[in-house]
């Protein structure tokens, strides 16, 4: 059996049948972000039981066509698929619904990830969606980055300035856009300025991983996601994949 944190409904209603095309008699056929088609039962629609097999068939899909998390030449709006320890983080107060996967913090003296062939320093992983979609699992809540609010005159009264991290969240959270995830699903439209993104996001990985308290709540999770941004190794810190996940579930282990 597979035990399933998060699944986002919206996300699997991106792949809609293509309505130019007439399907074969009893099925429909599924648009992808790829430009691909995958043939589905016409029942899929309706109900839990045809949720689950629409899931499944579009999971079958992306076992064909996602990339892996720690591929280097990935880009904005592809699927990827992931296997790593996470933590479920809720931020609390105003960002209460954003919901964040967060891998482990690099040890000191680790010099890859799994999976990434034992070269580099591997590849951090941010996953963002909405606490709406979770499913049975009560997330580790954190006070997060500090957001700073300054009042200004003339053109700049009642404007709110953030942080960096503070402008990251702002962008994660679905709040922004109640009908998605998150707004950052439109990788390509995101409106921050890439200096900001990067700083930020390294910011609140910073918080993040100050905020757990130094116990370990990480456990083996993999699903498939797509690609929201992505920060380059600095400084020796490693490079970061940030994406919304469509499912993420507990990796099966026998003791």
């Amino acid at each position: 059996m597979r035990d399933v944190i998060y699944l986002s409904v919206g996300k699997l209603q991106q792949f809609l049948p293509e309505p130019r095309r007439a399907p074969r008699a009893g099925a429909v056929r599924l648009s992808t972000p790829f430009g691909l088609g995958v043939d589905v039962d016409a029942q899929a629609a309706d109900g839990e039981q045809g949720r689950m097999r629409h899931l499944r068939q579009v999971q079958k899909h992306l076992e064909e066509t996602a990339y892996w998390y720690e591929e280097p030449c990935l880009r904005p709006g592809l699927w990827v698929q992931f296997e790593a320890p996470m933590r479920c983080v809720t931020l609390r107060g105003a960002y209460r619904d954003l919901l964040l996967f967060v891998d482990s913090e690099p040890r000191s003296g680790d010099s890859s990830t799994p999976g990434s062939g034992g070269g580099g320093v591997g590849c951090r992983l941010l996953l963002h969606g909405s606490a709406q979609h979770l499913l049975g699992w009560t997330p580790q809540l954190t006070d997060g980055p500090a957001l700073n609010e300054i009042v200004g005159g003339g053109d700049s009264v009642g404007a709110v300035f953030l942080t960096r991290a503070g402008q990251v969240v702002e962008v994660l959270s679905p709040a922004g856009d109640p009908g998605a995830d998150a707004p950052a699903d439109a990788a390509s439209a995101s409106p921050l300025a890439p200096a900001l993104s990067a700083e930020g996001i390294r910011d609140l990985l910073r918080a993040l991983d100050a905020g757990h308290g130094g116990i370990d709540t990480a456990a083996p999770m993999t699903g498939y996601a797509r690609v929201t941004a992505l920060l380059p190794e600095q400084d020796g810190v490693p490079r970061c994949l940030v994406a919304s996940p469509l499912t993420v579930e507990y990796v099966s282990e026998t003791l």
